[in-house]
């Protein structure tokens, strides 16, 4: 966005970690970086890129984000401890721009957890937040919880963060509790009562669990906040976080009233929405707000002949200012590869030409089996998994599935097992089930199945069906999902997919044993 007079309010995006913090929105590494480069690119201020000591997968996807970044600054989280802050400052010191990001839970409920009384909470406040700014110039301090938190020990440690050297405080609602007035005036009082709070920023990180993530973080910018923490299609635990669409929309489309600036380019936000909720199987609900399927859809008569006549009787905003074009039915089977990479350009998608090639096989595949392939068949098309490419550790080959009246149906699978070929012929209640069951055959394990959806991409016989799975093992959820004409073979797919994102998440850095195991 065009540099104003009016205050900057700054983009805090945490996808790439409180977001994949959603059960079995678990991201590859590769996938990780391709959505930090799109948030860079679209102007996000501020990317907390991961949790540095959570994992070594995590580790190194926030160095290698910072080594890749551009414009805008890396986060790190780190937890209340000296080890966790240290980790966190090896993975984003590589950023032009670092930051260090730490926290301690607050409030009464915390503080019983954490057998800390306020004296000795204020401390580690003290001695941790000293430690960050030792490494780091940039630091940003959250009381989790904060909105349940005593406002006068509120007061207390957000004011000992400050002496310490935090630059940002951030003002979690942890739970999605508070009400869009308290919000205002939590972040009101804080900047009234504290000394040096006029010398720092403030942040407001909001929950959805009572549905009013965004009114909270509008609220809050209104009482002086100036950064904002959210995610791309409101990812993250429970009911999610703030969505980044909304309270960017919210303050272009309502400048009369919050007279703020963002640097978010708006025309991008289509494709990164589309592609994380892709990477993360996640679908975005039809009727979400900017980023949903039907955000900009008119059926009632009187809306039809409302958008005819003016298409500001029953538009806030326009499509093209979020990066949305209009459905056409303009690819086919003879369409070429130049073409596609128009189209898909238009879509929001910008492919390198070993990507292009790949997309424009499957792109062919699927115009052989359709007559006319709309805009939304190519959106399916590119939130393919990567999980299901050449390197995956499971790879469907063939698959017959035999249905009749009566007795059970049966699939007949032939499936790649860590580079091995294998067959099995199995039964089942239905042809989904007995492909699940020829798949489990193969490659036993113990998951549970927690969820499995189907919905069409686009309308007619032959439209595709895109299926989400989600498994659970051990407390753990992992999700997949893919699209085909066929919904069985969309099935067995998406199941397949949500293994090898179990694999990769167990057996990361051992898949030789694995394979000879599976052997």
């Amino acid at each position: 966005m065009t540099q104003t007079s009016q205050d900057q309010v700054l983009i805090f995006d945490t996808t790439l970690r409180d977001g994949e913090q959603s059960p079995g929105a678990t991201m590859s590494h590769t996938e990780k970086l391709e959505i930090a480069a799109l948030l860079d690119e679209m102007g996000v201020d501020i990317i907390e890129a991961g949790f540095p000591i959570a994992s070594e997968g995590d580790f190194q996807a926030v160095t290698e984000i910072a080594k890749n970044a551009k414009n805008a600054v890396i986060c790190g989280l780190a937890r209340a401890n000296l080890a966790d802050i240290d980790r966190a400052w090896d993975a984003v010191r590589h950023a032009p721009r670092a930051r260090i990001h730490t926290f301690i839970g607050t409030s009464p409920l915390h503080r019983d957890i954490t057998a800390l009384d306020q004296g000795r909470m204020v401390a580690r406040v003290h001695e941790t937040v000293t430690h960050a700014r030792n490494l780091c110039d940039n630091i940003q301090w959250s009381p989790m919880d904060a909105t349940r938190t005593e406002h006068d020990f509120l007061c207390r440690v957000v004011e000992t963060a400050i002496k310490a050297g935090a630059t940002t405080i951030n003002i979690p609602d942890t739970v999605g509790y508070t009400y869009p007035r308290e919000s205002a005036d939590l972040i009101a009082m804080l900047l009234e009562r504290v000394p040096g709070a006029d010398k720092i920023i403030f942040a407001t990180h909001c929950h959805n669990d009572l549905g009013m993530a965004t009114a909270n973080a509008l609220a809050a910018v209104e009482a002086g906040a100036r950064q904002v923490e959210c995610t791309i299609n409101g990812l993250g635990e429970r009911a999610g976080n703030t969505a980044l669409e909304e309270v960017v929309m919210a303050l272009k489309v309502r400048n009369d009233i919050l007279p703020y600036a963002t640097r978010i380019d708006t025309t991008k936000i289509m494709g990164i929405s589309r592609m994380v909720a892709a990477v993360s199987g996640f679908p975005v609900q039809f009727n979400k707000a900017v980023v949903g399927k039907n955000a900009f859809a008119h059926e009632s008569g009187i809306h039809q002949d409302g958008m005819l006549k003016n298409k500001e009787t029953f538009e806030i905003m326009r499509p093209e200012d979020v990066g949305l074009t209009a459905t056409n039915l303009v690819m086919g089977k003879h369409s070429g590869r130049a073409a596609l990479r128009a189209k898909l350009s238009e879509l929001g998608y910008e492919l390198g030409d070993n990507q292009l090639k790949d997309v424009f096989v499957r792109f062919k595949a699927l115009a052989d089996r359709k007559k006319e392939v709309y805009d939304d068949d190519l959106i399916a098309l590119m939130a393919q998994s990567s999980l299901e490419d050449d390197d995956a550790f499971l790879q469907l080959r063939r698959l017959r599935v035999i249905c009749g009246t009566e007795g059970p149906q049966e699939a007949e699978l032939t499936m790649q097992v860590g580079g091995e070929e294998k067959f099995i012929d199995a039964t089942g209640d239905g042809p989904v089930d007995a492909c699940f069951n020829a798949v489990k055959m193969l490659f036993p394990h113990e998951a549970r199945l927690e969820l499995y959806q189907v919905h069409a991409v686009t309308e007619g016989t032959d439209a595709q069906a895109t299926v989400s799975v989600r498994l659970k093992l051990e407390g753990v959820v992992y999700s997949g999902q893919s699209s085909d004409t066929d919904t069985v073979v969309a099935s067995a797919k998406a199941y397949i997919n949500a293994l090898n994102r179990l694999v990769l998440h167990r057996h990361r850095g051992n898949l030789s044993a694995l394979m000879s195991s599976a052997g």
